[in-house]
Formats: structure tokens, sequence, C-alpha cells
């Protein structure tokens, strides 16, 4: 799975927005990301490059529905550009597509239908295949066949959001697991999660090869996890190790999960209410 071993690389310390609530902090981050599908079909429209499309990937749990649910309701359903974005997920469960914990499944529920988005522009996971190593296969060739142009190796998606776990994982990539230590395959396979599963998973470099990175945090329960990410000395916790070498790490957290933050890890760029505007778009 994995290839030679590296020394990972401290986290880039990330901008930090403070929401009130896990409503304000879904409402905020769908701004978000109309604003930088908005952006991005701007530059694409001035070059001309009608054939180029917007890439995000999309993380599951209950914090992402709320905020695909936001995206996909007013003001900004009807201002997205639903035809030039293309969905794909971060990782899913190896579960069948229609089990509650399937991510896809909630991508669909929460997104794909209610915003009528074209089939050609939802990537899931294929989780009918013999296993989830086949899986990981699979899904690197989907994804291939849509960045078919690569610079430094790894595809550049133009949003990635990310959630936070209480022992520090994100995507599916898990403290401890060799599927961090992959250095050269876009998706790989991986178990873990309560309970434990095999998942299909985004690496490490795609991830870091992003233009921009939202992690999404909500509950009291990572508050310290949080801390400890900012703070950005623990490279064993998986999410330490996000760090987009050409891209920006935005937190967004709601009040529960900042409450172990102190006034100076609260003061990143853009945390506080005088900055709240700005994370919602």
């Amino acid at each position: 799975m994995a290839g030679a071993m590296t020394k990972p690389r401290p986290a880039v310390p990330g901008r930090l927005f403070v929401l009130s609530s896990p409503e304000e902090l879904a409402r905020a981050a769908a701004g978000r990301l109309w604003g930088i599908a908005r952006q991005r079909a701007y530059v694409l429209k001035r070059a001309g490059k009608k054939t180029k499309g917007i890439f995000m990937a999309l993380s599951g749990g209950t914090t992402p529905r709320r905020t695909l649910a936001a995206l996909s309701s007013d003001p900004y359903r009807s201002r997205f550009p639903w035809n030039l974005v293309h969905f794909f997920q971060v990782d899913e469960r190896w579960v069948p597509p229609g089990d509650p914990s399937s991510n896809q499944r909630m991508l669909k529920e929460a997104l794909v239908s209610p915003a009528a988005v074209p089939p050609e522009k939802f990537h899931p996971v294929d989780t009918s295949l013999a296993d989830p190593r086949a899986g990981a296969c699979r899904y690197e060739e989907a994804l291939r066949s849509v960045f078919r142009e690569v610079s430094g190796g790894f595809p550049r998606f133009d949003a990635i959001l990310l959630g936070l776990g209480a022992d520090g994982h994100t995507a599916s990539l898990f403290p401890g697991s060799p599927a961090l230590e992959e250095e050269f395959a876009w998706v790989t396979w991986a178990e873990g999660g309560d309970p434990s599963l095999p998942r299909v998973t985004l690496t490490l470099p795609v991830l870091n090869a992003a233009s921009q990175v939202i992690f999404l945090v909500s509950g009291k329960e990572k508050a310290k996890t949080l801390g400890e990410v900012l703070a950005g000395r623990d490279a064993a916790l998986p999410a330490t190790r996000v760090s987009p070498r050409r891209g920006r790490v935005t937190f967004l957290a709601d009040a529960a999960a900042a409450s172990g933050l102190d006034a100076k890890s609260r003061a990143h760029p853009g945390s506080g209410s005088a900055r709240r505007k700005e994370a919602g778009g």
C-alpha cells in the first residue's frame, strides 16, 4: 500500500472561524463552498475554458449533511453553478449504498437529489465490488478519467470538505493506520471507526494537493482535539498532517468545539464574531 516512509510535516496554521451554533456553522460552510465555486466559475469564464470543471470532494457525517442541505436550498441553490461542479467522495464505508451509514446515501439525500445534480457530475465510490482494495482501485480510475491534466502527480481539488474525529482522524485516515503512509496512490483502503469497518479513502497526498481544505468541527467532544490540531505539533493526529503546499486550510468550528481554546488560539485570522461574515463566502 505505502511507499517509502517520510517524516510527517506539521500542519500549516489554518484560519479559524468560530460560529455560534451547529446551524450557523453549516450555513457558513455552505456559503464558503458557494463562494469557491462562484470564484472558480468566473475565472473559467474569463479564460474561455468552457470544457473545464470545478472539483469538490465531500465528507460524510452529521455536520456535512447540514452543510449540504443548506447548499441545496435557497439562496445558494439558485445561484450555484451546478452544471460545472463535479462532486466526489472523500471516503466511504464498505457498505451497500442503501445502508444508513453510507456516505453515498447521505450525499444523495442531502445534495444530489434536492439540487438535481446531473448524474455525470456525481462520482460515488462503488461498494458493489469484491472488496475495498478493488473499490479503491476502481475509484482511482474514476478520478483519473476526470482529472486528465495532472500537475505534480495528484489531482488538485478546488475544495475538499473534511471532518475531524475526537481521535484526530480525518477522511478515513485513522491514527496509526498504514494508509497514512501512502505516497503514490490517489485512493487507498483503510479500516477504522466505531464500529470498525473497511473503508475507501482519498490519500494524504491528494488532500495536500487541494486548493482549499475546509475542516468542519462541531461538538464539545472535539474541543481538545481541535486545540491540538491547531497547535500543529502532534503528527500522530492524522488531521495535523493535512498541509497543502499550494493551498489554504480553514477551520470552521461551532462554539462548543472551540470551548477549549485559549484566547491566543481563538485569535487565528478570522475567528470571532467580527469576521463571521467572511466565513460564509
